[in-house]
This record gives structure tokens, C-alpha cells and sequence, in this order.
């Protein structure tokens, strides 16, 4: 009979402490089902609708079989998608400011508010759904929230007609006066996830650390040996896929670092430190929540898969453009079709994750059966706020029906779902933010 192990059970070495998936053995102790998990993934600038909206009859209907263009790379997953349509940030809008639509679209998507129009330190927004969650569950777990992303803005000056940076560039708020910028370099989550807190931060040790090339799996190996003699073979084998997932993520962040600059314009180079590759980029942030999630290391996460106001140029693809110049496009086709093609893009990165989470053991299923996300934009077509892409996918442990087209009537908030989802999490909570109660028709619980 195998000994028990507590759900906390760390491998420790030097500098390094690593969590651990759900183990049999773990079960035993806390015979409790899984717990559920949130994310927010978010893309910039918004949609065009056409490639967007599939076409069914009716206020509920099924997704049909062929999808539009930009969701199309979600196909393997449509039975566990909902397509909303109908959703509004109000606070988005102008209310009487004058331009800024981008500030305001970023930092009312999780919040709900209408931002005040500034670009000096006076800023004001409101806290956001994913850190109201992570208050209230976010001490069950190391980090209570993290905020992840695959474009550095700054945090100050004026990005948007009068709006702060900070607005367009970060989408979860802790305060309403205290943005969260997500991290976009693969090596800082990584030593977040897996450093060793103190000893971590210590100088001494980072830099002995370095001067061996030690990896995080060479400082624990030995308290994994130990671990391995005390488990049972289905657990050992969970374990060494567990970490054998933790190398490659780890050498690829190597890798990755080692590329050299492509060539191309300077406005378009990220830091040295952050992958070049879009996909390479995307996937091992992806990668990394992922195990955020499998280890319970936290239970909450928001993921920008570019800025509001984004210029990024998608060269990955044949696309030197800027992408927000290109929403501009005054009806030229040929702009219009490479909008689209960013936006699909962008999808075909989120459709991995899906994957990812889908083939990722935990407890009694997989992570995606005990997830909650959502794919969407605080814009919808051109620059509007109502109308918004939103897409609902994961399990929900078994709290949602997907694999369909759902049109909620025009100016209901966007809130409303996140009521929904706070529910789900065990957070009774009746309103948010401009909520006007609960979304309809996601589940049977509904």
C-alpha cells in the first residue's frame, strides 16, 4: 500500500521548490473532486464580424458544422465551445469622453467601469472579475492569480487620445487604481512557478544557480528519486510525465533565448529575453499555465494574446503591417482580409491550449473538464463595445452544455457571465459591476 501524500507535497532543492499534479496518492487524503479553475484570454482590436458569427437560426441553436473563418481552428473543439453573442461592456464607451476606445476597451473588459480619462498617475477603473475571485479563493493556492501575456506595454504616458498606457495594456486591475501588467517573458513565469522563494531571491545562490547551469529538475532530482520509492506505478508514472513536460518546457525557454534577432525593424523587435516566433511565444505561456493549473500553483489567470491598440506585425504569416492599422481599413479589402487572418491566427493559438488542457490528467478527467474560459475582445466590429466575440469553453466540472450558438438580447452585459462564473467557483455573488443578473441558458444549473 502506498503512503499518503498531502495535496502541498513539494520537491525541493536548491533554490527551488516544484509542485506537483494530482496524484492517486493525494486522492486518498482529500477525497474531494477537483477543484475548478478560471481563465480570461483576451485579443486586441476586435473582429470582423462576418468571419466571426456563425450562421444559425434562432436564439439557441447548434453550432453548425462548417464554422466561420476565425473560429474554424476551434472545429476538433466545437462541442465543448459556447458562441455568445449579444454581450456589451458599457463602460467601454465614450459616455460623453471623446475618443479612446482601445484604453477604455482593455480596461473595462474585466471590470465593467467606465475608466476615468487620464494619462497621469490619477488613474481609475475598478477591480476586475479575475482579481474579485482571486480574493476570495486566491489564499487556497501559491499565487493567487497570474497574469500572463505575449506583448510588453509601458505602463504610463498617453497611448489612446487622453487614456493612460496602463488602460490599454493590462486587463486585470487588483484596485481600481492598480493595474495588473501581465508578464510576457517565459523565463519570468517559470522562476515564479518553480523558484524557491527566499532562497530564490538570494544573490549568492541565483548566481551559483547560474555558474552551474543547474535546471530546476537537476536541483529536485533527488528528492524526486525519494518521492518515486514511495509511490505506486500508476503515480510514478504520472510523475515522469509531469516532469518530463517541466524539461521541455524548460529547454525550449532555453532555446528560444538562444535565437538570434530576426531581421526587422526595431519598433518591431521584442526584448531580447522574450521568443521572437509568435507561436513559439504563445505556446509556452500556454504551456505554462497550464502547469500552473495542473499543480493547483493557482486557480485564476488572465492571458493577452497581444495589447489593446496592438501594432504588432505578424510576419509569421506574410503580415509586415501593423495589425491596429490595419483595423482601420475604411473598406479595403485587402486590409480587411489580413485582419482576418491575424484574428484566426490568434484562434489557432488558443485551439492549442485547448488541446493542451484537454490532454492534461486531473483527478477523475482532465484539466479542461474542471476549467472555465473565455476567448473574446472588449471590441467587436471596427470599434464598438457591443456585440462582443465571446467565446465560453471548458467543463466547468460539469456545469456547462456547449456546442452551441447562444444570442442573448442587445445591451446585455457582459457581467452577467461573469456572475455565472463566480458561482461556479463557489463565490456567491448576485451582481458585478454592471451586471443585471445571470446569464442565461449555459447549463442545466442555470
Amino acid at each position: 500500500m502506498t503512503q499518503p501524500l498531502s495535496r502541498r507535497t513539494l520537491l525541493r532543492g536548491l533554490g527551488t521548490a516544484l509542485a506537483l499534479p494530482l496524484l492517486d496518492s493525494m486522492s486518498a487524503v482529500a477525497k474531494t473532486k477537483s477543484p475548478t479553475r478560471v481563465a480570461f484570454v483576451y485579443f486586441p482590436n476586435g473582429v470582423q464580424v462576418p468571419s466571426w458569427v456563425p450562421q444559425t437560426q434562432g436564439q439557441i441553436a447548434d453550432l453548425p458544422m462548417s464554422l466561420p473563418r476565425v473560429l474554424e481552428p476551434l472545429a476538433a473543439h466545437r462541442k465543448n465551445i459556447s458562441v455568445l453573442a449579444g454581450l456589451t461592456v458599457n463602460g467601454g464607451r465614450a459616455l460623453g469622453d471623446g475618443p479612446g476606445d482601445h484604453g477604455r476597451a482593455g480596461a473595462s473588459y474585466l471590470t465593467g467601469i467606465h475608466p476615468k480619462k487620464t494619462f497621469g498617475k490619477d488613474l481609475q477603473a475598478g477591480v476586475s472579475v479575475d482579481q474579485y475571485m482571486a480574493q476570495k479563493i486566491g489564499g487556497q493556492t501559491r499565487f493567487a492569480s497570474l497574469e500572463l501575456g505575449c506583448e510588453e506595454g509601458i505602463q504610463g504616458g498617453n497611448c489612446d487620445n487622453g487614456y493612460s498606457c496602463a488602460y490599454s495594456n493590462s486587463i486585470s486591475w487588483r484596485t481600481p487604481t492598480t493595474p495588473n501588467p501581465p508578464e510576457v517573458r517565459p523565463r519570468a513565469v517559470f522562476e515564479r512557478l518553480f523558484g524557491g522563494g527566499e532562497l530564490d531571491a538570494d544573490p549568492i545562490r541565483r548566481a551559483r544557480q547560474q555558474r552551474y547551469k543547474k535546471s530546476v529538475l537537476d536541483s529536485v532530482l533527488e528528492d524526486a528519486r525519494l518521492l518515486q520509492g514511495k509511490l505506486g506505478s500508476t503515480d510514478r508514472r504520472k510523475l515522469d510525465e509531469y516532469l518530463y513536460a517541466i524539461r521541455d518546457i524548460e529547454t525550449r525557454i532555453e532555446r528560444a533565448e538562444k535565437q538570434p534577432p530576426q531581421s526587422a525593424p526595431p519598433i518591431d523587435r521584442p526584448a531580447a529575453s522574450i521568443p521572437e516566433d509568435y507561436q513559439e511565444h504563445t505556446h509556452l505561456m500556454f504551456d505554462l499555465m497550464t502547469v500552473a493549473f495542473q499543480t493547483d500553483s493557482t486557480r485564476v489567470a488572465t492571458f493577452l494574446m497581444a495589447i489593446e491598440q496592438s501594432n504588432r506585425a505578424y510576419r509569421e504569416i506574410g503580415i509586415p503591417d501593423s495589425h491596429h492599422g490595419l483595423t482601420h481599413h475604411g473598406g479595403d479589402k485587402e486590409k480587411i482580409e489580413k485582419c482576418i487572418r491575424i484574428n484566426r491566427y490568434q484562434m489557432e493559438q488558443f485551439a492549442y491550449f485547448l488541446s493542451k488542457l484537454k490532454a492534461t490528467p486531473d483527478g477523475d478527467g482532465t484539466l479542461f473538464d474542471h476549467m472555465m474560459i473565455t476567448y473574446g475582445s472588449g471590441l467587436g466590429d471596427g470599434h464598438e463595445h457591443d456585440n462582443l466575440p465571446t467565446v465560453l469553453t471548458g467543463g466547468g466540472n460539469g456545469l456547462f452544455n456547449h456546442g452551441r450558438h447562444i444570442k442573448y438580447k442587445p445591451e446585455t452585459p457582459l457581467a452577467n457571465l461573469h456572475v455565472v462564473m463566480m458561482d461556479r467557483m463557489g463565490i456567491p455573488a448576485e451582481s458585478f459591476a454592471d451586471s443585471k443578473g445571470k446569464l442565461d441558458y449555459l447549463g442545466d444549473l442555470t
